[in-house]
């Protein structure tokens, strides 16, 4: 059997050809080659590593069930024919012998790594879903916190209103601002009647001076086709079409008084309102809890209710704050209100009647010295008339 692994090992270093040929090889090589192995078959023959080591060489070697094995000694020319059937049974009992690849050993260290990747992949896969849950809880608490603010406070903002319709329950006045506050409103409701019938003197005037200017063409076309009405059918022309002229420019000055009572009706007017809107809205904030307080105060004073007056009193003071801030802001508005509205209405009711008057009594110069007065610019005709790219 060790002239046969001999063999073996001596045939492992012929390099072979597709044609079964054996190729040259160094005689002092194939000698140290074969004590070595000798030395080591000595030496672990019985063991099981020399068996894997045994194992690992049989299988590493050239498949010998196809070929013919072809072995040179050293200094000689002789050949020898080593049967592979013999190679066969020394590479079965060198796989009995040795570890099997499929052991659980094996599996357990081959698969260590792989769990604990599994396991660091599992672990942060957790905890990104833990996070992307502690937030959508999180934003779920807010809202639901934010909703039952908004329905305790419209709860106790409804039932002040209907005790204050009934007569039940008792509202925080003051008396001169609420005055102005009516002042504003009742002139808010003149103001818009002056502007509707200014907007209506427009647009008859407006009509009237379509008029004149078509019967002005009207004539001049007379003029033209009869011959012994010349006369009269031209001076009516110019006539109309110097009335038409005027009344394009009481028709700029109009225009520029009705646009600035416009603008102090609708916009200032109006913004001050919306500010006492958010004033009547925080005074009747501030009376609902002040009942609320009031109706805790009159109650048993245990650990539970001294605890709900303390945070009714907090709620107390953060709308008193807020209803006095919003009173002065209507009181300052009020007062600036004032003085813009006599300022604006000085001006336009001057414009106002000097435009009128230098219109009824002819006066062109009068008239076109009013506009420049008043820095007021007449748009060229047709200025109106949107363009085809605003029609588009």
């Amino acid at each position: 059997m060790t002239e046969s692994i001999m063999s073996k090992a001596a045939t492992m270093e012929i390099p072979i050809n597709s044609n079964g040929d054996t190729g040259t090889l160094a005689e002092d090589d194939s000698l140290e080659q074969a004590a070595k192995l000798q030395w080591s078959l000595d030496e672990k023959v019985g063991s099981s590593r020399g068996t894997r080591d045994l194992q690992q060489v049989m299988v590493s070697g050239p498949n010998l069930n196809e070929t013919s094995i072809v072995s040179g000694g050293y200094g000689g020319t002789a050949e020898g024919i080593i049967p592979t059937s013999s190679i066969k049974d020394l590479r079965m009992k060198a796989r009995r012998s040795s570890v099997p690849p499929g052991s659980s050993v094996i599996r357990h260290i081959a698969g260590q790594p792989h769990e604990c990747q599994g396991s660091n992949m599992h672990h942060s896969s957790s905890s990104s879903s833990m996070t992307a849950d502690d937030m959508t809880r999180g934003v779920a608490v807010e809202k639901l916190d934010s909703m039952k603010k908004w329905g305790l406070n419209t709860y106790k903002c409804t039932k002040q209103m209907i005790s204050e319709r009934f007569g039940r329950g008792s509202r925080t006045v003051d008396m001169e601002l609420e005055a102005q506050i009516e002042v504003l409103r009742d002139t808010k409701r003149k103001y818009e009647n002056v502007l509707r019938l200014a907007r209506a003197l427009t647009n008859h005037f407006y009509n009237m001076v379509q008029t004149q200017q078509a019967l002005g063409d009207t004539f001049a076309d007379l003029s033209q086709k009869s011959p012994e009405l010349r006369d009269e059918f031209g001076f009516n022309a110019e006539t109309q079409k110097l009335l038409c002229k005027n009344g394009e420019t009481l028709l700029g000055a109009v225009n520029f008084f009705v646009s600035s009572i416009n603008t102090l009706v609708n916009k200032t007017m109006e913004d001050t309102l919306m500010t006492i809107k958010m004033y009547e809205n925080a005074r009747l904030e501030f009376d609902a809890y002040r009942s609320d307080l009031e109706e805790l105060s009159l109650g048993p004073r245990d650990a539970v209710t001294m605890a709900r007056i303390d945070a009714a009193q907090q709620q107390y003071q953060v709308h008193k704050e807020k209803y006095e801030r919003f009173r002065s802001d209507v009181i300052i508005k009020l007062k600036f209100l004032e003085e813009n509205k006599v300022k604006v209405m000085h001006k336009q009711l001057l414009l106002f009647h000097n435009a009128i008057s230098a219109y009824f009594a002819g006066n062109q110069q009068q008239l076109e010295q009013t506009l420049k007065q008043f820095n007021i610019k007449l748009r060229p005709p047709g200025a109106d008339k949107p363009s085809w790219l605003e029609e588009q």
